[in-house]
Order: structure tokens, then C-alpha cells, then sequence
């Protein structure tokens, strides 16, 4: 090996070891022998030369001549080599999988992380042992999402390893909500005013977190100058390229810089792998290097590898990272050994001597399942380790001598961080996880407004009532469905009671047995009207105009019914009509009574003529079909055109929805509202001129109490709708109804009930004849 290299050195030990414990196994291969070739691959010219000396055919001499023949279809091509381990960087691996791909020469890499090299149309024949970056963003992201860290920094190599995991950590982070304060390149020379820029922006950013996607040069480059500028009090992210690198966390000073956090391959263990290192170092140092190679065509025995020279006894102290590298190696070679095992039969106890194409090896290595030294090894259809990552966290013993802890674990099937919380150690005074973020974040309910092009900086605004947050998109408060509700800053909608007189509720049973016993009560009232209907109390009443009005009444009441249980077309239809005409009838005849009172005792010597004209033509039962007539032609032409509906009311309250009857045009009712009330007016009007009456006929006190009822219902009604807006509304409705009902029963008819059951002195012509006499007699002396 011509490279010095420790971690080479390493490697390639792991590829003779794997090959040694496979050939002298018994069960794996019994009767086949592996061979290999190591290539040293300091760039990417002796890295293409060694992937076209793999695919070529020709002679084992120096001097013989090598060629690879062009083709439509290598389906029986035979080259050197049927399967490749390595190469160790997605630089390389790029051009030898392009290469390999042609020939479906599989390809297994132990430390080729690049996501590019997952898409298997213009890789087929790649796989490799270490996870792909895009695996690592998303470890990475899931850290920062658990620790809550949503505005970092990033920086990047100066190579394909460095870009491409930036670009993969950024498309990843941004899914997640995590946003970029700063992303840049790592200049990788000394001094260099790039590398100084890259550091100062990262303190400019006003980060907490810094993510490092690079490499071992890159991050060494980074942290000197990191160092140098005294930046400390920051979280550092690190890939598993150097997180366990001892030359980074030997630079001077870094202790100080903050906790170090780093994502690196699971750990496993070769214990017997470095007793075969520690032999074969043995067995080199005192054999004499002539005694290798004698000439071109002599292969050297595994005794005889030349890897081991004086210069590279300061650099053999195995670390962490050699260790997982190693068994990354160890893990390809045995995917191929496994692979052939399944092709060649071995599983009777003997493999045959059959050829071996690359193409049939790479399609068994694709369905390889396997166990060594407790990990599981297969491979996705993208040629990727099912496997994951061990988090581990920088720490110094108090002899000052470098250490780390694996604080947490992440998998990819299914994808899961586990962190050990109890291993934790963070640079802040009180051990509390340091805390990036932009904004802090907002208060449930509360909506993020962006300032700038971040998502991550906002100021919080509460949602207003019937809106609510969705967790999903929180820059946006989200209406309520029709049938929900939500009070100001809610995460959520309720659903709106819905309000209607069920037959069921406490307060409808009370009313039910009021508008019950009101209904009772004029039924008994028309029975005793019915008996005495020749008394002079019925008679003075109105006489006919009692029963009708009786009857009305019993109408009107018998309409509260529709009010209770789920609106029906029916229903509404009889709320309108049967309760505005009914009342209005029974208005128009109190009236029509007052004005017949008034018109004989009042203008029967004034204009005589007028009351016989009032009598005659039967004025009484025209002013009352004109009235009740009006309203009758209005309201069944308003039915029959447009008649009211079921209707949800969502306007009554937020929290609340009343199923009510809805009318089309409110132009009808307020007609007919505005009707009755002129029509009580005007019947509170006539009474109270008839007030010096005789007090037999005298109803002005009668009419005006019943007529005060009705107002007093109306107004109260009006004034608790225009402040209540609760559950109980409908019930107020019916009972303000059902209270002017029993305010004219109670007014007008109750008297006169008390009268003829039990003051019958009072209900005889004589009483009635005095009564008369009594205000002629008045109204003589007063003119």
C-alpha cells in the first residue's frame, strides 16, 4: 500500500481476515478457496484503472495484455473478478458503479454514503454496508426535532460527500419544520478567507446548533479555525465520517467549544480480527520483504502482504471508526461468501464447480439474510443496509483523555430515536438542553404569523372565536364546520348543542302542563258559559261573542303544542297560521264587544242612527271577519306561496344551534304581528273610553288587565331575546304565548266565571237594571 494510512491499513487488514475465517470454514464455502486483489486508490485515475483492470480479461503477468471486449450483452462475460468490495468514498464509488452497472458486476462499499448512489437505474449493481446519507439527515433531524431544535446552522465539505448531504439534510429538515439560519461550504485550506467567512456566519446566525456534514479533513479544517476564533457555548452536530475521529478531538482547545454530538455506525466487535492483525504484523516484521514477491506472475500468501512497514508503526492505534469501518468490510465479504453459498449448492456439504457469472452473484446477493457476529445483514431494494446509528456525545475523563457515550439509538425499520436521557451531559450551567429556535413557540390556540422568509420566525396571534388550529398547519386558524364551535384560541371545535322543546326536558313538561290546565280551564269556561247562557253576565259579555272568543282562545292554546319536539313542516305551518288567526280573532271580538258597549250607552242618544246601523247590518260580526278576515287572505296566500321550513338557526349563539321554523320573507309576519298589536292598542283605546260605563258592562278594567298581560308578555319576550341566547329561548317564547293566553282568560273571563258560580246575587236583571238606572241617573246630574 503506498498511502500510510492507518484507517487504509485497517481496512485492508478486514478484507484478509474475512477471507481468511471464510476459507478455512468448513460449512460456508467447504470446498472453494476466495482470492482477491487489493488496489490502493489515492485517485480517481488509479481508481478507474483498478475498477477496468476488475472487468478486464487477459493474462496474471506483469507484461500480459489486458483487455474488456466491446459488447451488446455480457450476459457470458467472464472477467477477473466476480464482485467488488469498496471503493471507500462516494467520489469513487460514483465511477465504479457506472462502470460495474454495464456488466451487473455487484459492488459492495463499506464507507460510500452518497444518496445518489441508491437509484438503481443508473446504479443496478451497487450495494453497500454503511447506511446512505439521506438515512443520516434524517437521524440528524430527528435529534432536532426531539431536542426541539428548529434554527440551526449547517456547513458542508468541499466534496460530493459534503454537498450532497447538505442538500439531502436540507430537503429532509424542511419537511420537519426546521429551518436554516445559515448553510455554507467548508474551505479546506489554512487561512483560507473562505473558511474565516464560514465561521463568522455561523456566529452572525445567532444558532445554538450547528450541523457539520463533512468529512475528516473538512471538520479539522472547520474546528481549528472554530478554535481560533474562540467560538464557544454551541451545540455541534457531527456525521459519522468524523464523530469519532481521535484527530479532530485531539485539536487544542475544542473541549471548549461546547457539547459535541455526533452520529455514527452502530458498534460491533472483531476481537479476532485484530489477533490475525497482531500475527500477521508479527510475521512481517521478521520476514524479509525480498522473500514476497520473487517476480509478476508469484501471488503473495497472507503472510506475505507488505502492508506492514516501519513508517506506519506511530499511526496503528486502532480507534473507533477504524473498528466500524472494518466491520463494514467484514460484512461485504461476507454477503458475497453467503451469496455464493446459496449459488453454488453448498448447503449438501459441498459447492459445485460451476462458473460463476457477476450478474447471477449480484442477483443472490440482493436476497442475502444473514447473521455475523450478532447484526443482522440484508439489504433494501435500493441496495442499502436494513440497519441504523448509534448517537454518541464527546466527553473528557478527568485525566483529561477524550471518551464518548452512545446517548441514543436510531432505526430505520421503523424509523425510532431512542435517547438515553440519564447520559446526558450539556455545557450549559444547569445541564438543561440548550435551546435554538427563532420564536419561541405560541400558546395553544395561537396562530404563527411569518416574519421574513423563515417558517421558523413569527410572532403568535390567537385564533378568534369559531376558528380554531389545526397541529397540522399551524400558520393558519381554520373556520369551524356549520355544526361546531370554538371559543378564542382553541385547538379544536366543539360541537353545538342542539336546542329544541323536547318533550322530555323539565321545563316543556311544566309548560306542557300549563298550556294542559289553560286548555282545561276554557273548556270548563264554556261549559259554564254554555249553562248560564241566558244569564245577564253572559248576555252583558257579549253573549255568541263569548263562546267564540272561548273558542279562540282554546285555538291559540292548542297551537303551543306544535312548538315542543323537532320542527316539521306541518308544525311550522301550524305555529303561523293557527296561533296568529286564533289571536287575532279573539282580539277583534273584544274589541267588536267594546265598541257595541260604547255605542249604546254612549251614542244611542248622540247618533241614534249609528248604532241602529251598527245592530242592523250586523256590525259586529263585519268589524270582526275584517279584521280576522285580513289576516286570514295574508296569511294563506304567504303559506301557499312561500311557507315557513325547518331551519337550523346558527346565528343564535356560537356554542348553540336551534332548530326553529324559518320564513322565507319576514315581511308576512311582521305584518301580522304589527296587526295584532295595532288591533290590542286599538282595543285598549275603545275600553278606556268606556270606562264610566255602568259596571255590569263596564270592561274597560277587564280588557285593559288582559291587554296589559299581552304587552307585558310582548315586551318581556323582545327584551330577553335581545340579551339571552341560550338553550332556553324556545321555552321563553312558548311561555311569554301561553302568559298572554292566561293573562285574557284571567282578565276577561275569570270575573265573570267568579260572578255567575259564586256571586249569583250579581248575575240577576234586577242587579243589572239598578246597574243601569244607577248611571243614567249619574250621567243626568253630570249634564
Amino acid at each position: 500500500m503506498g498511502n500510510r494510512s492507518s484507517h487504509g491499513y485497517y481496512l485492508a487488514q478486514a478484507m484478509r481476515f474475512s477471507i481468511e475465517e471464510i476459507n478455512n470454514s468448513s460449512h460456508l464455502l467447504p470446498n472453494v478457496t476466495l482470492g482477491y486483489e487489493i488496489y490502493d486508490i489515492c485517485s480517481q485515475l488509479t481508481n478507474l484503472y483498478a475498477t477496468l483492470g476488475l472487468l478486464s480479461q487477459g493474462g496474471e503477468g506483469c507484461h500480459s495484455p489486458q483487455h474488456i471486449p466491446v459488447a451488446d450483452n455480457y450476459t457470458g462475460y467472464l472477467p477477473k473478478a466476480v464482485a467488488v468490495i469498496g471503493p471507500d468514498s462516494s467520489e469513487y464509488a460514483l465511477i465504479t458503479a457506472s462502470l460495474l452497472g454495464i456488466f451487473l458486476m455487484p459492488e459492495i462499499s463499506y464507507e460510500a454514503s452518497s444518496p445518489m448512489l441508491s437509484l438503481k437505474r443508473a446504479h443496478p449493481s451497487f450495494l453497500r454496508t454503511i447506511p446512505s446519507d439521506r438515512l443520516q439527515a434524517e437521524a440528524l433531524v430527528s435529534l432536532l426535532k426531539h431536542f426541539h431544535w428548529t434554527w440551526v446552522a449547517a456547513v458542508g465539505s468541499q466534496n460530493t460527500y459534503g454537498r450532497q448531504g447538505l442538500q439531502t439534510l436540507h430537503e429532509v429538515a424542511s419537511k420537519k419544520g426546521i429551518c436554516f439560519a445559515y448553510q455554507g461550504i467548508v474551505f479546506m485550506e489554512t487561512s483560507n478567507p473562505g473558511l474565516v467567512a464560514n465561521v463568522q456566519a455561523v456566529l452572525a446566525s445567532n444558532t445554538g446548533v450547528v450541523i457539520l456534514f463533512a468529512n475528516k479533513r473538512g471538520a479539522m479544517m472547520f474546528f481549528q479555525e472554530v478554535v481560533r476564533q474562540n467560538v464557544t457555548g454551541k451545540v455541534w452536530l457531527g456525521t459519522e465520517d468524523w464523530s469519532l475521529s481521535r484527530e479532530i478531538c485531539e485539536i487544542h482547545g475544542i473541549r471548549d467549544v461546547g457539547t459535541v454530538i455526533g452520529v455514527t455506525i452502530m458498534q460491533a466487535q472483531l476481537p479476532e480480527m485484530w489477533a490475525f492483525e497482531a500475527a500477521s504484523r508479527h510475521s512481517e516484521s521478521h520476514r524479509p520483504q525480498a522473500a514476497c514477491f520473487q517476480g509478476c506472475n508469484e501471488t503473495c500468501s497472507q503472510l506475505c502482504s507488505q502492508l506492514y512497514v516501519p513508517a506506519l508503526q506511530p499511526l496503528l492505534e486502532v480507534s473507533p471508526y477504524d473498528t466500524q469501518a472494518a466491520f463494514n468490510v467484514y460484512s461485504a465479504v461476507y454477503a458475497v461468501a453467503h451469496s455464493l453459498h446459496r449459488l453454488l449448492g453448498c448447503q449438501a456439504g459441498v459447492c459445485r464447480k460451476d462458473t460463476v457469472y457477476p450478474w447471477q452473484l449480484l442477483k443472490e446477493i440482493k436476497e442475502v439474510n444473514f447473521s455475523v457476529k450478532g447484526r443482522q445483514i440484508y439489504f433494501d431494494s435500493n441496495g442499502d443496509p436494513m440497519t441504523g446509528y448509534d448517537v454518541v456525545q464527546w466527553k473528557w475523563e478527568e485525566d483529561q483523555i477524550w471518551s464518548y457515550d452512545v446517548i441514543a439509538t436510531f432505526s430505520s425499520q421503523p424509523v425510532n430515536l431512542t435517547v438515553y436521557w440519564e447520559k446526558l451531559q450539556w455545557h450549559t450551567g444547569d445541564n438543561q438542553v440548550p435551546v435554538s429556535v427563532c420564536s419561541k413557540d405560541c400558546a395553544v390556540g395561537e396562530q404563527k404569523v411569518l416574519q421574513g422568509i423563515h417558517q421558523c420566525c413569527f410572532h403568535c396571534v390567537a385564533c378568534s372565536p369559531g376558528t380554531f388550529l389545526n397541529k397540522s398547519n399551524p400558520y393558519t386558524c381554520q373556520t369551524c364546520q356549520a355544526d361546531e364551535w370554538a371559543p378564542a384560541g382553541s385547538e379544536t371545535c366543539f360541537p353545538r348543542a342542539t336546542i329544541f322543546l323536547q318533550w322530555s326536558d323539565r321545563i316543556s313538561q311544566a309548560l306542557l302542563s300549563a298550556v294542559t290546565l289553560l286548555l282545561v280551564l276554557l273548556a270548563g269556561a264554556l261549559f259554564v258559559f254554555v249553562q248560564k247562557a241566558n244569564t245577564p253576565v253572559v248576555k252583558s259579555a257579549g253573549g255568541w261573542l263569548c263562546f267564540v272568543m272561548l273558542s279562540a282562545l282554546a285555538g291559540a292554546n292548542v297551537s303551543l303544542y306544535s312548538y315542543f319536539g323537532v320542527p316539521s313542516r306541518f308544525t311550522c305551518l301550524l305555529r303561523t297560521l293557527m296561533y296568529n288567526i286564533t289571536f287575532n280573532f279573539c282580539l277583534a271580538c273584544m274589541a267588536a264587544r267594546s265598541i257595541q258597549i260604547i255605542l249604546i250607552f254612549k251614542m244611542a242618544s248622540k247618533a241614534p242612527g249609528l248604532n241602529e246601523a251598527w245592530k242592523n247590518r250586523h256590525g259586529c260580526s263585519l268589524f270582526i271577519g275584517a279584521c280576522t278576515g285580513l289576516q286570514v287572505v295574508m296569511y294563506l296566500v304567504y303559506l301557499c306561496a312561500i311557507p315557513p321550513f325547518p331551519h337550523k338557526n346558527y346565528d343564535l349563539a356560537d356554542q348553540v344551534i336551534l332548530l326553529e321554523c324559518k320564513d322565507h320573507s319576514a315581511v308576512v309576519p311582521l305584518l301580522g304581528f304589527v296587526g295584532n298589536g295595532l288591533l290590542g292598542v286599538f282595543c285598549f283605546i275603545i275600553s278606556y273610553v268606556g270606562k264610566d260605563l255602568p259596571n255590569s258592562y263596564n270592561e274597560a278594567k277587564c280588557t285593559t288587565f288582559s291587554l296589559t298581560i299581552y304587552f307585558a308578555s310582548l315586551i318581556s319576550y323582545c327584551t330577553t331575546f335581545s340579551v339571552y341566547r341560550g338553550k332556553y329561548l324556545p321555552a321563553v317564547h312558548v311561555a311569554s304565548l301561553l302568559f298572554t293566553l292566561f293573562g285574557i282568560f284571567g282578565g276577561y273571563f275569570v270575573p265573570k266565571i267568579y260572578i255567575i258560580l259564586f256571586r249569583s246575587e250579581l248575575n240577576t236583571n234586577e242587579h243589572f237594571q239598578m246597574s243601569i238606572q244607577s248611571y243614567t241617573k249619574k250621567k243626568n246630574v253630570s249634564d
